[in-house]
């Protein structure tokens, strides 16, 4: 078949352009699309199976996004060399879709569905994640599978007040304010993002802009769909009701299950007493007054049903919640800090019946984590990890590593406590928040117990960042807002709305709406009663600990920062790593060099302060250079007739002359220097043709009174000697080597006139009379050095 494909494109404000086709690849799935922007391209698949399978209970969609890494060039580092299962980064982004779509489906619609999308071309500049969602919407678009509205996702960013949909990778770098929004042409659907403290009205503008553009891109789905001729979706079997036998669960069970909800229980013992409920209209049925099974297979879900629609009237009309609480108050909180001795930092924080134990682990830049997608690759130096153990609801369950759901509540957590890390933290930062209860609300019981952590670590976090979940009831009008949402409320509820952030603005949020229309009214009540509750949460934090530790704990690791010229890194590494593989060894420390720009920025990491201190002082001295007139306590190397060498710094020597080491005039160092002595001297100068360094010692020494300076020795003072036998060092015997077969040695009349050598070179200096075959004390000095 001759692919026939149909497209429809839209015209962004910025001059971009969107393209969806269809009919051209993947056209056996139920729906394809392919999604452009630039150079990023993704496809996107949809299938449904045609049949839901027996005994079908829920809507079984599952959405898996992936990142060919062909896509940007590259081949995977993995040992197989292909794709593996889905990282951190495809999994938050399958979320983002998954939580988008879900609402589209009927509630009566159990057929499997399955959406898979795949980032096939990458383009540096285009966040592909952002129009994922675009592309899963379209493939559903152009299919028959049954859906009630077609919806999008954009991102939102705030770049020096200017809201701009779908930035650029290095705009969204500048960006305070960070959001996907997704939503239907009316209502908005699901909101996720971080940024820098920002105000509840920038969250509400920036989520109306994104509506905006959002209605741009479901016009475009509309019309490739009527391109491609879909005008009707497919008929599905639907399950079995039985509405008589519904009035009657009604009935036998309205009363029980209010008072139960009423009756302000733990969250077992309510469970238990629905059970009991559900046991005891069961126990009605015998032989003698038998049940169809079709019917006794809809007990649960009647039940359930049941159960939720006297559990929102109790709370819509008398503004009384499960365990008793009004709308607004938050859930008895109890706190500390410093609740493990081994762990660099901890915390265990506690609210109601859900419960964080949250550590912190500092390491080196070594122990950074790789963050990679096709596109980019960086390395992270604060994460976060949550884990969910099926104790922490009293379930039995097979553990079989991090699920989806732990992926997502990590992050959310990661990004609000990431906005009050300090810039440039040497450290790389782990935190880990293990559950040990769960009634609602553990994300943001993690991101409570995350900063208290901090704080005990001894990070110099600016400020505590708290988190609330919020709920909503919403039926024929009448709305209640939750705060501080319970499982059973969230379960039951038409709204998920998490918002964390300090007492000055909001740091993080994820909402999910699961009603059709949600007001901009009820969403800044919503925001509003959030900000009270995370403020009430705050001040308890605040009281636990109320700023972060002035120095770290005894055990915890140090790390100092150097920072050097580039030149010196070579210097401080040695040849071969041979110099700072010593330094390791001799001090304890753990050393890590990193070039950035022209300079070399060293991180010096232990447990032991004074082995920290001996690797710094010992790493200055490396790159500390020699300052004309400053006085340094040095170790004599060798001595020699004419002087000593001295060591005053690590690799750096100069040459105390025998005249300098004392006002009285010396002919041998014998009995006044050894080597090993320590001795401190003066650096004086350096040789302006060599560029040695030379040392004094006298000259830290009072001179004596009536001192007179001796009278130059035949040939001239030592010093100065020693200065022309360096000239003679870089001139008579380099020209003597080069002048043919001229002596060496004899009287100056003897050696042929430079005037008559044609071999000479009329730039070389004239030699001294005084020079002369024997090697000078300087022309020691020069080989020594």
């Amino acid at each position: 078949m001759i692919p026939n494909p149909i497209s429809a494109s839209l015209k962004l404000a910025d001059g971009r352009e969107i393209t969806i086709e269809t009919g051209k690849m993947a056209r056996q799935a139920d729906g394809s699309v392919v999604v452009r922007m630039g150079d990023c391209i993704i496809l996107a698949t949809v299938v449904a199976t045609k049949e839901p399978k027996p005994g079908q209970s829920f809507f079984p969609l599952s959405v898996d996004y992936q990142e060919k890494f062909a896509s940007a060039g590259r081949i995977p580092g993995s040992f197989f060399k292909r794709e593996a299962r889905l990282n951190d980064y495809e999994i938050l982004t399958s979320r983002l879709i998954d939580r988008a779509l879900r609402p589209l489906f009927p509630d009566d619609y159990l057929c499997e569905v399955q959406v898979l999308v795949s980032l096939i071309s990458s383009d540096e500049h285009v966040m592909p994640d952002a129009l994922a969602c675009l592309a899963a919407s379209a493939a559903l678009a152009v299919s028959d599978i049954p859906i009630q509205e077609v919806i999008s996702e954009v991102r939102v960013a705030r770049i020096n007040g200017e809201y701009i949909v779908n930035p650029s990778r290095a705009q969204l770098k500048e960006a305070d304010i960070n959001i996907i929004v997704a939503s239907t042409d009316k209502n908005i659907m699901m909101v996720e993002g971080e940024g820098k403290e920002f105000e509840e009205a920038g969250l509400i503008k920036a989520i109306e802009v994104g509506h905006e553009a959002i209605r741009a891109q479901i016009k475009l789905q509309h019309e490739l769909r009527e391109k491609a001729g879909i005008t009707a979706k497919r008929d599905y079997t639907k399950p079995y009701t039985n509405p008589a036998f519904e009035a009657t669960v009604a009935e036998f069970g309205t009363k029980r299950i209010y008072d139960i909800a009423k009756g302000a229980l733990a969250k077992h013992d309510r469970g238990d007493a629905f059970k009991k409920v559900k046991e005891d209209f069961k126990a009605q049925f015998n032989e003698t007054n038998p049940l169809p099974a079709e019917d006794a297979a809809l007990i649960g879900t009647y039940f359930h049903d049941l159960e939720k629609k006297v559990i929102r009237d109790m709370m819509l009309n008398e503004k009384v919640r499960l365990d008793g609480r009004t709308l607004e108050v938050v859930r008895p909180l109890t706190m500390e800090v410093n609740a493990l001795p081994s762990p660099h930092g901890s915390s265990l924080f506690t609210r109601g019946e859900t419960q964080s134990l949250t550590s912190v682990t500092f390491g080196t830049s070594e122990d950074e984590l790789l963050a990679e997608t096709a596109a980019t690759s960086d390395y992270v130096s604060f994460f976060l990890h949550y884990n969910f153990p099926p104790f922490s609801t009293g379930e039995v369950k097979m553990m079989r590593g991090q699920s989806r759901r732990e992926v997502g509540h990590g992050n959310l957590a990661m990004r609000s406590l990431k906005q009050m890390m300090p810039a440039e933290y040497p450290y790389t930062v782990r935190v880990v928040s293990d559950i040990l209860e769960s009634n609602g609300s553990s994300s943001m019981a993690t991101v409570c117990a995350g900063s208290l952590a901090l704080m005990d670590a001894g990070v110099p976090f600016a400020k505590h960042v708290s988190g609330v979940a919020m709920g909503l009831i919403a039926d024929g009008g009448k709305f209640a807002v939750l705060t501080d949402i319970l499982g059973d409320e969230d379960h039951l509820g038409d709204m998920d709305f998490k918002v964390t952030g300090t007492r000055d603005g909001i740091c993080g949020i994820q909402m999910d709406i699961k009603c059709d229309g949600l007001s901009m009214e009820i969403m800044m009540q919503a925001l509003e009663q959030a900000k009270r509750g995370r403020l009430h949460i705050l001040d308890a934090m605040y009281n636990c600990i109320p700023e972060a530790r002035a120095e770290l704990k005894p055990h915890a690791p140090r790390i100092e920062q150097l920072n050097i010229d580039r030149e010196f890194i070579g210097a401080v590494i040695g040849p071969g790593g041979k110099i700072i593989q010593e330094i390791q060894r001799e001090t304890g420390a753990k050393i890590n060099i990193e070039e950035v720009g022209d300079q070399g920025i060293i991180k010096i990491f232990s447990a032991n302060k004074e082995s920290i201190d001996k690797a710094l002082a010992w790493i200055r001295s490396i790159v500390a250079i020699p300052e004309i007139g400053a006085t340094y306590e040095g170790t004599v190397k060798s001595i020699m007739p004419f002087g000593a060498f001295v060591e005053f710094m690590p690799g750096k020597q100069g040459l105390l002359h025998i005249s300098e080491v004392s006002w009285k005039r010396l002919d041998s160092l014998d009995g006044v220097l050894k080597e090993g002595d320590k001795v401190k001297i003066q650096l004086v100068g350096t040789d302006p043709k060599t560029g040695k360094l030379r040392l004094s010692r006298k000259v830290l020494m009072p001179k004596p009174d009536g001192y007179v300076e001796p009278a130059p020795r035949e040939g001239g003072d030592r010093a100065d000697r020693g200065d022309r036998g360096d000239r003679r060092g870089g001139g008579d015997r380099d020209r003597n080597r080069g002048g043919g077969d001229r002596p060496r040695g004899g009287p100056r009349e003897d050696r042929p006139r430079r005037e008559n050598n044609e071999n000479t070179n009329e730039s070389k200096p004239q030699a001294s009379e005084q020079s002369a075959p024997q090697v000078t004390e300087s022309d020691d000095a020069d080989m020594a050095l």
